[in-house]
Formats: C-alpha cells, sequence, structure tokens
C-alpha cells in the first residue's frame, strides 16, 4: 500500500519538479519512502512513496529485466507468491521481494491480460519506454483510487486529487461532478474537481501519442438464468434446504480470502465493530496465527451510539488482543475538517472523521495492515433495500411481468414520491422500476428538497431540464447489461457503481492518511462472483439477513454474535445537541470559506441555521446529513483557495 503518481508529456520533457511535488504530496500514503524517474527519452515520469507491508527494499519504480517497462503500484496483490514461483520457473528474474512485481512481469507475458491473474485490491501506473504507451489499471471494485488529468500539454495520474493540484493542475469545482455528488448520484468517472476525473473501478487507462482511452477489464458477471425452483420453508440453522452445498462453499472461499489477506511481513490486525461481518473476520483470522489478533474498535462517549461492548465480546471470544479508540463529540469535531480533506469527498455524517481517528489509533498501536468486513452487506444482500428488490422479485413477478405490471404507475410517478418527482421524474419511476424499502427514497427525497433549498439559483438554472439519476441509469443500462440481471441485481449494480465506489470506498484516504491500509476479505473477487452466480433465494430466502453468511461463518463465531440483528454503524449527529459538533458547523457554515463557494447560497443557509432550535424530530437526520455536506464543501473551499 503506496501512493504512486505519473506524468506523461507530449509536447517536451515531464516537469521533473511537479513530479516531486506530487509525490511529495503522498508522503502520508508511504512514510517510510519515497523516489521520483524520469524515463531516458523524459516523456514519461513516474514517482511512489513506499509503506512497507511485505519488502523493507521495495522500491518503485520496478523495472523489467531489460529495463524497457517501469511500474509503481499502490495496493497489494494476494496469492503473490504462487504467481511468483510460476514466473520465475519461465525464466523471469526479479529484482525485489515486493508482491508488486507480479505485476510487470505478468504484463510482459500477456500484456493487458495480466489484469485476469490479479486478485486484489490495486491501481497502478506501467510505462512502456519502446513503444511511448502508459498502461493504468484500477481494480475490479475501486478499492484503491487512481485520479487522472490533462492539462497544459501533459496528463497527469495520481492516488489522490491533491497530488494533481501539487503538480500543477488548477483547482477549480467541477460543477456536474457536484451536482451528482449532492443529489446522492456520484460518477464514478468524475470527481468533484473540474479537469480531474477517476479511472472507473474494472477498467484500464491507456495512453500513446497524445490519445487517451478508458477500457473495461472486469465487471459484474450477469448471473446464467434458471428455472425457477420450488421454494422451500428456511430452517433456522444447517445449510441453505435447496442449495446445500452453498454453505460450504462460500465457508471456503471466505477462509482463503481471509487467510491471503493475512500473509504479510508485519503484524496483520482486524478491525471490529462487533458485528457479524468483522466478527466472522475476525474469527477466521484468529485461526490463521498461532498468537491473539490485534482488534481494534471505535466507541463513542454518547453511549446511545456505542457498540463496543458487543466488539468486546466477539473480541473475547476469538481471544483477540483488543483496543476500543473511544471517541468525544469533541474529538469528531476537531477532526472532521481533516477527514474530509484526506477523503477529497462530500461527507454525510461522522463516520469519516471517526474512521480517521481510528485509523490513527491502529498506526498509534504500531500496526499498519488490519483487515476489515466491507463488502459483506453488498455481496450477501445484507441492506434492507436489496432484500426488499429481491422480495418483490420473488412475489410470483418476473423482471418483465413486473415492469409491465408498473406502467401504469410509471405515467404518474409524482402521486407516488412527489419530492423526488420534482427534481427527477425519473428517479421516482426508478424507486418503482426498482422496488427497494421506501424509507431509502423517503430519505433521499427529503434531502433533495432540503438541497435545492440552500443552491444558488444559478447554479440551479444550470442543470434545468438535465436528469442525473436518468443519465447515470441509461449509461450502466448500456455499458452493463442491466436489463439481463434481476431487478435486485440492478440495484446492487447501481450503489457497487456510485455511492459504495465513490463514497464507501473513500475511506481508503482516511486510513491511508495514517500510513494504515485496509483489507477487504469480503471483496475478493472470487467470492464476489461465486455469491452473483447464486439463485437470489439463497442468498435472500431467509427472513433473517445474511443466513448464508451466518450459517458459513458459525464454526468462527459465537452464538450472541450469530443471533444478532444487523444495526447500521451509526456515528454521533450533529443536529439536535448542544456542544463541539453544533459549535462546528455554526462556525463553519457562517464562515467567509462557506460564503465564496460558487453554487451555494449563505443567506440560505443562514436561515436553515437559525431555523434549528425549532426543528422536528424527524426531520434531524435530513438536516444533520446537508449541514455535514455543506460543512464538507466549506472546508474543501478553503483546500480551492489554498
Amino acid at each position: 500500500m503506496c501512493g504512486i503518481a505519473a506524468i506523461l508529456s507530449r509536447d517536451g520533457p515531464v516537469d521533473a519538479v511537479a513530479l516531486r511535488r506530487a509525490t511529495r504530496a503522498l508522503r502520508h500514503r508511504g512514510p517510510d519512502a519515497e523516489r521520483t524517474w524520469v524515463s531516458p527519452s523524459g516523456r514519461a515520469g513516474l514517482g511512489h512513496t513506499l509503506l512497507v507491508i511485505n519488502d523493507p527494499e521495495g522500491h518503485q519504480p520496478i523495472a523489467s529485466e531489460d529495463g524497457r517497462l517501469h511500474i509503481v503500484v499502490n495496493g497489494q496483490f494476494y496469492d503473490f507468491a504462487r504467481i511468483r514461483a510460476e514466473l520465475e520457473s519461465r525464466g523471469h528474474r526479479f529484482r525485489t521481494r515486493s508482491d508488486s512485481e507480479i505485476a510487470l512481469h505478468l504484463y510482459e507475458d500477456l500484456g493487458a491480460g495480466c489484469l485476469e491473474r490479479l486478485r486484489g485490491q490495486f491501481a497502478f501506473v506501467i510505462w512502456d519506454e519502446e513503444t511511448g504507451r502508459l498502461f493504468a489499471a484500477r481494480d475490479r471494485f475501486g478499492l484503491k483510487p487512481l485520479f487522472y488529468a490533462e492539462h497544459a500539454g501533459a496528463l497527469y495520474l495520481a492516488s489522490e486529487a491533491k497530488a494533481l493540484f501539487a503538480a500543477g493542475v488548477p483547482r477549480a469545482w467541477d460543477e456536474p461532478g457536484v451536482y451528482h455528488w449532492l443529489l446522492a448520484c456520484p460518477d464514478e468517472r468524475r470527481s468533484l474537481f473540474a479537469g480531474i476525473r477517476q479511472v472507473p473501478p474494472g477498467h484500464v487507462l491507456l495512453a500513446r501519442n497524445g490519445s487517451l482511452r478508458l477500457e473495461r477489464y472486469w465487471d459484474l458477471p450477469v448471473p446464467a438464468r434458471r428455472r425457477r425452483s420450488p421454494r422451500a420453508s428456511p430452517a433456522p440453522a444447517g445449510p441453505t434446504p435447496t442449495f446445500p452445498s452453498a454453505v460450504e462453499r462460500t465457508r471456503e472461499l471466505t477462509e482463503e480470502a481471509v487467510r491471503l489477506r493475512m500473509v504479510a511481513g508485519v503484524p496483520v490486525g482486524c478491525l471490529l465493530s462487533g458485528g457479524l461481518d468483522s466478527s466472522a473476520v475476525l474469527g477466521v483470522a484468529a485461526g490463521c496465527q498461532d498468537g491473539p489478533v490485534a482488534a481494534f474498535t471505535v466507541g463513542f462517549e454518547r453511549r446511545e451510539f456505542d457498540e463496543s461492548a458487543g466488539a468486546r465480546e466477539a473480541a473475547a471470544a476469538a481471544g483477540a488482543d483488543h483496543t476500543v479508540v473511544t471517541l468525544s463529540d469533541a474529538d469528531l469535531a476537531d477532526h472532521f475538517a481533516d477527514a474530509v480533506r484526506h477523503a477529497e469527498t462530500l461527507q454525510y455524517n461522522t463516520h469519516g472523521a471517526a474512521r480517521y481517528l481510528l485509523s490513527r489509533g491502529v498506526r498509534e498501536a504500531g500496526y499498519r495492515s488490519v483487515l476489515a468486513g466491507e463488502g459483506a452487506d453488498e455481496a450477501f444482500f445484507g441492506y434492507e433495500f436489496l432484500r426488499a428488490a429481491a422480495g418483490a422479485s420473488r412475489g410470483g413477478f418476473g423482471p418483465g411481468k413486473l415492469l409491465r405490471i408498473l406502467s401504469g404507475l410509471l405515467r404518474s410517478p409524482r402521486r407516488h414520491h412527489p419530492a423526488l418527482a420534482a427534481v427527477s421524474p425519473w428517479l421516482a419511476r426508478l424507486a418503482l422500476l426498482l422496488p427497494a424499502a421506501p424509507s431509502l427514497f423517503t430519505r433521499l427525497s427529503g434531502g433533495i428538497g432540503l438541497i435545492r433549498s440552500v443552491c444558488s439559483p444559478d447554479f440551479l438554472r444550470g442543470f434545468d431540464g438535465y436528469d442525473p439519476y436518468r443519465t447515470y441509469y441509461r449509461r450502466c443500462k448500456k455499458a452493463a447489461a442491466l436489463s439481463r440481471r434481476e431487478p435486485s441485481r440492478r440495484l446492487l449494480h447501481l450503489w457497487l457503481h456510485s455511492i459504495f465506489a465513490n463514497y464507501h470506498m473513500a475511506a481508503d484516504r482516511l486510513d491511508m492518511a495514517h500510513g494504515v491500509e485496509v483489507r477487504l476479505p469480503f471483496l475478493d473477487h472470487h467470492l464476489f462472483e461465486y455469491l452473483n452466480s447464486l439463485p437470489l433465494e439463497v442468498l435472500t430466502g431467509h427472513p433473517r439477513e445474511k443466513h448464508l453468511l451466518r450459517e458459513a461463518m458459525r464454526p468462527h463465531i459465537p452464538d450472541p454474535v450469530y443471533d444478532r440483528v444487523k444495526r447500521p454503524f451509526m456515528a454521533p449527529s450533529a443536529v439536535g445537541t448542544d456542544g463541539p459538533l453544533h459549535d462546528f458547523l455554526q462556525d463553519t457554515l457562517r464562515g467567509e470559506a462557506l460564503r465564496a463557494v460558487p453554487f451555494v447560497d449563505a443567506a440560505a443557509v443562514g436561515g436553515v441555521l437559525d431555523g434549528l432550535p425549532g426543528l422536528a424530530e424527524g426531520d434531524r437526520p435530513s438536516m444533520d446529513s446537508l449541514l455535514l455536506m455543506l460543512a464538507s464543501v466549506a472546508v474543501l473551499q478553503g483546500r480551492l483557495d489554498a
């Protein structure tokens, strides 16, 4: 896990000073070493900051045997020892002990086909001096970031946007990107910043002779169509009745995914919430080593948000060495801006500040690599809205019949979701096409109304007639064969390529702010593809969520965790309290930085703040998200003004 930067010049030699500035801006991602390299032709430059995990001498860029290719890698490749041995048997000579080097030699043999062999979380850039070709790739789920920009006759790439700014890319807001973000529909190709794009998950970027193109190399496969089997009454325990082998195969693949991620040259710990997902990871990890596994939990002084008691129970069952990082509202207020600056995204709640401080605690304890349970809700349909969509599909309606029956409703979506329809008739239709939990769209509709009330009229007029949801859905439908997927799996695909990739996976920047890499076994693509191939009844047929995972992990988790009802992770809210978080919002949202934001009506924000004492209890969650998003905007405005 490291930071990478690259510059490809079209008109002259690479600016070596700009390359060094970009690389230095990523030093937090790789505090152990920093190196830059400019090709003999002067056309390309690569930068790398090193976080030592496997090889203390694994400095990059790494050159191929003949010196033609050079690579910089951010991330981790699993099962690399086996692949390395295979490559050595074919005559390849390795310069380092780093897992990163296998990508270089696989590329020598297979070109872009190397990606089929790579298992992990990664972003990398390869420069071919002989052909003048730059090849960059990002992992399948977007666990590792890769931003790029074209400016002043050069192509710039880096792990974070701040490195592109340091290299000289101008700082400004990207209004379409902001509009998508504010309406909870972030585009995986854009960022919040003008001219700065993202290589989407599962894509490669190819640049040569002044041309640039993106190509998809992976997407979640479309499951094979099956004849519907008779529904069996799900048992409270034991393998799924209809597909008894699913439990065993899920256990095998999960154990393998965890075991591969426990391989490192430094101790590997676990992030632990006490819920099913992280407890399962900890339980499997505990069986992979002789001594106790270190486990780290975030706790809160506000008891209504604190779940550390359940985490202590799971840690004790696994024999873990457990640390609880307990945070006050003052801690969250003091570090909210730090979290936003590192994540480079809008924060909808205080989760980001909590994750930022938890990772700091991990590093202070002497750890730089941990496993976590993210991705299980996506893999096992744990979210309420995914389960609701799956349930609607099972209720006697195939996707085609469902759409036909709903066709009359589609002509009048405003009647069913009036607040949604006010900004996007198409989103209201989507709410019906993908019948999710009503609360999802209720929250979204309330938030949209609030967001529009504080945006400047000129900003909103610029998007008259533009429906981001329709645009986004149509693009996904064309690129990902959505019409061939079941409705609930369409919804999963949309989630993975919007909020998940852009918001949830931004946690990478929060962790790497302290030089901590987080490994996610449930996003191992071998495991995820297997689960995606199962009939939905196996994943969602039991009344209890993630029943397949519970059964598969039963040997590794205590009974209280097996029986525990899912509870979403909640961090303290800022609205409805007096104290540090309230003061932070008031100071930030009445300050100069927010008034400088071109798309915000500062007077309207002031009116919202004045009305907080009379706010109804039921309106507080939407208001909390709105004000924390605006606080994020103010923080990032200060960064753009720097």
